[in-house]
């Protein structure tokens, strides 16, 4: 009998801690394969990785609810050749990270039911995680997010320390009921020991995905390229503006800027309507310093894009309406 690979996959919403948690499961000195997925047409998670000499494929361009089968299934069965064909194993697991606007439904069905792939992987584990201050609306509005946290089988409860008064307490109450049987943990990313969560007993059995056609979702993205290194203060001003006018439309901003005064570029996060501190990136070889946001809504493209355009000023724009 052929040794299979284990499979771990990461889910939830946008926003929610998936790149974080990736990072700190690829600092654990296991050899790993990942396969990160992202909405749009301009990926940016790949480089928010803080380990990048690691077998590494990103499937841009739309979700793995559209395009499981194109993409997904033969880029497992090419990891897998490369592994077997290899004297010295080149990872010893894959981990996939799922869009924040998928249900990972699709990826267990191709896992557990395509024959090849069922006997060459082991799905392991799936991981979801949940921003608390954005949970309860995020699982009140969209189906992707009630059904990361259905296929779970563990949660990850993350930005505790945002929360207001009451919140967490609210998310354990709508966890009962949506999930009453799937532990979870708050989570402190600096303290975080991922051996011990990774050591948690895997399900003895799974309850195979209904196959049923993904209905068809309401987000879309909007990718822009700034060609001249922005202004920090003045690029701050703008997408809080942006939060602030589509509060209920714009559901994530994520993005690699280069300042004119600082060499190494800033990862840039929102989510929830609220921006985030930046963070220093480490330099690149192949940086081409060229600054790139993605936004995500759930609304019509259309009015957001005429905004942005108008928010910088003509800068290259590039939109994509996605299904």
């Amino acid at each position: 009998m052929q040794n299979k690979i284990p499979v771990t996959v990461i889910t939830g919403f946008l926003g929610s801690g998936k790149t974080t948690l990736l990072n700190r499961l690829l600092a654990d000195g296991v050899k790993t394969a990942v396969v990160i997925n992202e909405f749009g047409a301009t990926p940016i998670d790949q480089d928010l990785l803080e380990e990048q000499d690691i077998p590494l494929t990103v499937l841009s361009g739309g979700c793995l609810c559209c395009q499981i089968k194109g993409a997904l299934s033969p880029t497992l069965k090419n990891l897998w050749m490369a592994w077997n064909n290899a004297a010295t194993k080149p990872f010893e697991r894959i981990i996939i990270e799922t869009s924040g606007v998928a249900s990972p439904e699709p990826i267990l069905d191709t896992l557990l039911r395509e024959p090849w792939l069922s006997k060459s992987y082991r799905l392991q584990h799936v991981i979801a995680t949940l921003a608390i201050p954005q949970a309860l609306e995020q699982l009140h509005r969209f189906a992707e997010a009630r059904a990361q946290i259905a296929w779970a089988d563990q949660l990850l409860l993350t930005q505790a320390d945002l929360a207001e008064a009451g919140q967490t307490a609210d998310v354990y109450s709508q966890l009962q009921l949506l999930a009453p049987a799937t532990p979870y943990q708050l989570v402190n990313w600096q303290i975080m020991n991922t051996a011990d969560m990774l050591g948690t007993a895997v399900p003895s059995f799974r309850r195979l995905p209904t196959n049923q056609p993904s209905a068809e979702h309401d987000f879309r993205s909007v990718s822009l390229y700034l060609d001249h290194p922005p202004i920090w203060p003045k690029l701050q001003d703008i997408l809080q503006d942006l939060l602030h006018r589509y509060a209920e439309e714009l559901v994530r901003i994520k993005g690699v800027v280069y300042l004119p005064d600082q060499e190494q570029p800033l990862a840039i996060h929102a989510a929830g309507g609220h921006l985030y501190p930046s963070s220093s990136l480490p330099i690149r070889a192949a940086d081409d310093r060229r600054s790139r946001l993605v936004f995500i809504i759930h609304a019509d493209i259309e009015d957001f894009s005429v905004a942005l355009m108008a928010a910088f000023d003509g800068a290259e724009l590039k939109a994509i309406r996605l299904h």
